[in-house]
């Protein structure tokens, strides 16, 4: 390319604000008009993590954007990525690989020597698409933390770039949040914004046109769009802050499925599928009052495997669990809720924790070892054990990927899966463990839902042991075209055209 790529940021006035969800749908909408783009994020602070196909780890939302885009995700495009820990601790990721275990205040030193890295892959980028969607973290006037800015601002200024500053009107006081942003904002900073997005807005939109005018009024910038709730369009959550409740309409659904909401869950889009199945209550469990009488528990991932465990105990939910497995119950474990259902968790080297032995809740014969070095692949699979929740997909081929520092050791009979590539290469290693009766299962691959041959089995086994029938299977989520289908509705709610004018291109969309 002769010259770089158009860059557009979004920032917001909050997390949670709707950041991903603008830049998802601009990354699908200049996909659709023929450009190359690609989307970036200085520094994600996420459990929700995602293996790019050479085996980087990035945040997954920024693998959303790249699926929005139709590219392939890559580690520029989430150059920083930190994942929380126990003890206010964080693991750093640069450049897909982990670095190193930091406390805020050691991050903040860190920092600045991740600025160099942070615009070397926001050029490369640039070098090789024509267009880089930027998506900010949390508000950009957060004036306690600006001096140490590798995400917002700092990024925009770099980058020249126009900025869309989005309010979430759902949570209350969205003209408070917008007007008290641009305040904090310096001069320089505000010149940047070219518009604001109110979003999440429920009603009557002609009801918010005094409060826009006044907007402008106030701040010198126009709202250049009010784009609405919306339940129908499918995109995955960035951070576990969408995960919701059930609805009164989803209690009345006949298999009860209860995900253990650990405090520091991981990857919790490996449970999307089952929310999308008719016939299926999926709800998130906090405690011993929420457990009630599932017919399937799930435990997931988490970045700090033996502190989760231990919060299970605390929280009356480990002999719920148990209880429940000894009743009749199916129980599966992904990644750290795999490592969980093993008889022991073995950290000599105090990778993950100070407790060189903890015991697992013993359910499955594996124990773990845990080892300083990440195992981070996207990976193909197959069935090998068609027995219990897994009878109705023997033989089924696999998709998705692994992230975890435990090393496993179990009997090689109760291997239910074959990993047979790992990063594109041949593999030919076993995967997880079922015990006899094949009630419980533990896997390392994540996204092991997003198979449908897999969902079916699990779920008409557990169903059958319930003794109810499940409707009629629905046809799978399109993602394709649910990022049609955002795309449409925010260029009918957004002001693409000033957009455009303000990235500086000649030519209408």
């Amino acid at each position: 390319m002769s010259e770089l790529a158009k860059v557009v940021m979004v920032q917001g006035t909050s997390s949670h604000a709707g950041k991903s969800i603008l830049a998802t749908a601009l990354c699908r909408i200049f996909a659709q008009e023929g450009y190359q783009v690609a989307p970036f994020k200085a520094q994600n602070m996420s459990l929700n993590s995602y293996v790019t196909p050479d085996g980087g780890e990035i945040g997954r939302s920024q693998a959303v954007q790249a699926a929005a885009a139709m590219v392939e995700p890559r580690v520029e495009m989430n150059p920083v990525l930190l994942k929380p820990e126990a003890e206010a601790r964080s693991q750093v990721v640069v450049m897909g690989r982990p670095q190193a275990r930091k406390s805020a205040r050691e991050y903040y030193q860190l920092k600045q020597r991740l600025w160099p890295t942070i615009t070397s892959a926001l050029d490369t980028l640039r070098r090789e698409f024509d267009v880089v969607v930027i998506e900010g973290a949390g508000s950009p006037a957060e004036i306690n933390l600006k001096q140490h800015d590798i995400v917002n601002m700092r990024v925009a200024r770099y980058a020249k770039s126009p900025v869309l500053l989005v309010g979430d009107i759902d949570r209350g006081g969205v003209f408070a949040q917008i007007v008290g942003t641009m305040m904090l904002l310096e001069p320089e900073e505000r010149a940047l914004v070219t518009g604001h997005v109110i979003n999440k807005f429920r009603g009557d939109p002609s009801l918010l046109t005094s409060g826009l005018h006044l907007l402008e009024d106030h701040t010198g910038t126009p709202a250049i769009g009010v784009l609405p709730y919306f339940f129908d369009i499918h995109v995955p959550e960035e951070d576990s802050l969408g995960l919701q409740d059930v609805s009164p309409d989803d209690i009345q659904q006949p298999l009860d499925v209860a995900v253990m909401r650990l405090p520091h869950i991981a990857n919790f889009d490996d449970f999307d599928p089952l929310r999308h199945e008719r016939g299926v209550r999926l709800r998130y469990v906090r405690n011993a009052s929420e457990f009630g009488k599932p017919d399937l528990v799930l435990i997931p991932g988490s970045k700090t495997t033996v502190d989760d465990l231990e919060w299970l105990r605390t929280q009356g939910l480990a002999d719920l669990i148990v209880g429940a497995r000894v009743a009749g119950t199916p129980v599966i474990g992904i990644c750290a809720g795999f490592q969980m259902l093993g008889r022991e968790l073995l950290d000599p080297d105090g990778v993950e924790s100070s407790q060189p032995v903890t015991s697992g809740l013993c359910l499955l014969p594996t124990s773990t070892t845990f080892r300083g070095e990440k195992v981070t692949h996207q990976v193909t699979a197959r069935v090998v054990s068609g027995r219990g929740l897994l009878e109705g997909g023997s033989g089924a081929a696999l998709t998705g990927y692994e992230i975890h520092m435990g090393v496993p050791s179990t009997n090689a009979t109760t291997n239910p899966f074959v990993i047979e590539s790992r990063s594109g290469v041949a593999a030919g290693s076993s995967d997880g463990a079922l015990d006899d009766e094949g009630l419980t299962l533990g896997t390392y691959m994540h996204g092991l839902f997003h198979n449908r041959a897999i969902r079916r089995s699990v779920l008409e086994f557990a169903a059958q042991r319930k003794g109810v029938t499940l409707p009629q299977v629905r046809d799978e989520i399109d993602q394709d075209a649910e990022y049609d289908k955002l795309a449409a509705l925010v260029r009918e709610h957004l002001d693409m055209a000033h957009i455009r004018r303000a990235m500086g291109f000649t030519r209408p969309g």
